[in-house]
């Protein structure tokens, strides 16, 4: 099991340095990963207008600041981006890392990232240009000439050098929502699952048994391999180191191998909870793992 932090890039962290403090200091801490979300626009968690910071620069400040820890966006909504500027940008930050990115990526569709700012929303029309968008990030890392006619994406011809560090490609996380079942046969042909219920708050978890479910169908698929990860988390540890270990471990008994700990405005509405100086202490303290037998 590897442990990382889902950290959001608005409010008290819509700043690169801050980012990147935490990041180092997750490190020292014996964390594994240090994920951003990927907003750029007005978040519906908080009634108010936050400072918010591009996760991309964020990123690359953080790769400066850290030497082995995973980083990367849980998730990029692809459809509202070119993807080819996101194969160069993950690409140079994968460079810049040494390695260590992971790219996240999902169809998106919340308001104000998405409709607010004149871009498509309908559901349908986002996971095609998701599929497509895929394919065509896939393409350009392999740093081949390059061709591809879309519904939605036409590339005439192009070649995208230098390749990625990581082979045989930066490793690709897909959001998927449990139960519903066509985001996981997207997943499954790459290289990870970041599951959520389609009715449960950012704080809570998938139940064991609804894992369990999930691993069941993915490997049910004809490109199911069983190097994919499966990244799962929710509630914040740190309070009982026991009751924390035992937690983490019966998501790991059962299939998960990436322990992600969300961090949200609590009520969804308040920074209250985690102020930064309650995030730096929460870091301090270590993933479960650690907590338990450090």
């Amino acid at each position: 099991m590897h442990y990382g932090l889902h950290i959001p890039n608005f409010g008290p962290y819509g700043d690169a340095h801050v980012l990147a403090e935490l990041a180092h200091e997750a490190e020292e801490a014996g964390w594994n990963g240090f994920f951003l979300w990927d907003q750029v626009a007005k978040t519906t968690l908080t009634p108010s207008i936050d400072p918010m910071v591009d996760p991309w620069i964020a990123l690359a400040a953080i790769a400066l600041r850290t030497n082995s820890i995973r980083l990367g966006t849980l998730i990029t909504p692809l459809p509202r981006r070119r993807p080819w500027n996101v194969a160069r940008e993950t690409v140079s930050l994968d460079h810049l890392s040494g390695g260590r990115l992971v790219f996240g990526a999902g169809l998106g569709g919340g308001y104000y990232d998405f409709a607010a700012l004149g871009e498509a929303s309908d559901l349908k029309t986002l996971a095609g240009m998701l599929d497509e968008g895929l394919q065509i990030v896939n393409g350009l890392w392999s740093g081949k000439p390059f061709h591809f006619e879309g519904t939605y994406y036409r590339i005439l011809e192009a070649q995208f050098l230098p390749r990625p560090v990581q082979m045989p490609r930066i490793p690709i996380w897909m959001a998927a929502t449990w139960p519903l079942k066509s985001p996981f046969r997207r997943a499954v042909r790459w290289d990870g699952v970041f599951p959520q219920g389609r009715d449960l708050p950012l704080t809570s978890m998938l139940s064991l048994q609804e894992v369990e479910a999930l691993l069941r169908f993915l490997k049910e698929q004809p490109a199911y391999t069983p190097s994919i990860e499966i990244v799962h988390g929710g509630i914040s540890t740190g309070q009982d180191a026991s009751r924390d270990a035992d937690l983490a471990a019966s998501y790991a008994r059962v299939g998960v191998t990436w322990w992600i700990e969300k961090i949200v405005p609590e009520r969804w509405g308040s920074w209250t909870h985690w102020p930064l100086e309650a995030m730096h202490q929460r870091i301090h303290l270590g993933p479960p793992r650690l907590v338990f037998h450090g």
